[in-house]
């Protein structure tokens, strides 16, 4: 039987052999420039999370990590490359809902399982959907939206057939009883040009994407699809702040969309990467102008790994499956 001293003992070696082995690996790797695929055009929120998510691991590993914008096929093509990359700890992609649940199903025969065929490494942040109108529609709230949808014919621009936008107004319908016309855009930046020049009417956008054009007085946020409020209290108008915005819940309808943001390795990557980059993100999270970027851009700044990130992607998928079947792309 071991004893005490024993025990003692064989885990101060233990523990030395794992501190080796990190010490190891922090000294050779990562020796080269890694690449951190963004599977969409540069400009998007995305891309925006992408950028300074490489520029921050960069000052921390002193090695360049090139931002790769491989966009094509709702984010699929630069999705696709990441999965059938080398594991070798130097290619990540920037996961999204789409890229990880909803394109799978609007696919035929899908070239990649979006969780079997990855390393999910963390999220990092998510987007809360805001419900957004343009100033002429003449109302104050998500209730008097479902009604004066009802009565009238509402346009509600959309980020693509089948995206997450689509996906999020369609649990406002499935809750509400309304009913829009979608208008598919290329992306969020084009959806709120149109919204801004008053050719569409409503639609559900990232916070990031909507900030400037209300401050400007060119659009009006109805609520935030999320559980609870956003804490951001600096105003962007003369009277109010994202924090003032309510939950779509609040209003009425028991519904929250938040868009991942999240980070996915090629399968088979070694643990010691897995904890190598874990802990990196960590130090980013902690950062200042990590801060300062999710305030800005009215981030939930929910950060997930392990285990707790596969059982999120599991339900993740589940509900997506049941909006894409209620949307029509999935048979009933």
């Amino acid at each position: 039987m071991i004893n005490k001293r024993q025990a003692g003992l064989a885990l101060a070696t233990l523990v030395l052999s794992l501190s080796a082995v990190g010490t190891a690996l922090a000294q050779s790797y990562p020796d080269k420039p890694i690449r951190l695929v963004v599977p969409y055009p540069p400009g998007a929120s995305t891309d925006a999370v992408g950028r300074i998510v490489g520029q921050k691991l960069s000052a921390n590993i002193g090695q360049t990590v090139i931002v790769d914008n491989r966009a094509g096929a709702s984010g699929n093509i630069g999705t696709e490359f990441v999965g059938r990359s080398a594991p070798d700890g130097y290619t990540f992609v920037m996961g999204t809902d789409a890229t990880h649940a909803s394109n799978s199903f609007l696919t035929a025969n899908p070239t990649f399982d979006p969780i079997k065929d990855f390393t999910p490494l963390a999220i990092v942040a998510m987007n809360p959907i805001a419900l957004v109108v343009h100033p002429s529609v003449p109302v104050n709230n998500l209730k008097e939206l479902v009604a004066y949808s009802n009565k009238n014919d509402l346009n509600f621009a959309v980020t693509a057939t089948g995206s997450a936008p689509h996906l999020a107004g369609v649990a406002l319908e499935r809750a509400s009883g309304a009913r829009w016309q979608y208008i598919p855009y290329k992306g969020g930046g084009d959806v709120a040009v149109q919204l801004v020049g008053n050719h569409i009417s409503s639609t559900v956008n990232n916070p990031i994407e909507a900030e400037s054009h209300w401050r400007a007085g060119k659009l009006r946020p109805l609520c935030v699809m999320d559980k609870q409020p956003m804490p951001y209290k600096t105003r962007l108008t003369a009277t109010q702040s994202w924090a003032d915005i309510p939950t779509c819940a609040s209003a009425g309808l028991p519904v929250d969309y938040v868009m991942l943001r999240g980070i996915f390795m090629p399968p088979e990557v070694t643990p010691d990467q897995v904890a190598f980059y874990l802990d990196l993100f960590k130090r980013v999270r902690a950062l200042p102008e990590w801060k300062e970027f999710m305030d800005k851009g009215a981030f939930n700044t929910t950060a997930l790994t392990g285990q707790a990130f596969f059982d999120w992607l599991g339900r993740n998928e589940q509900m997506h499956r049941e909006l894409m079947r209620d949307a029509g792309f999935l048979a009933k």
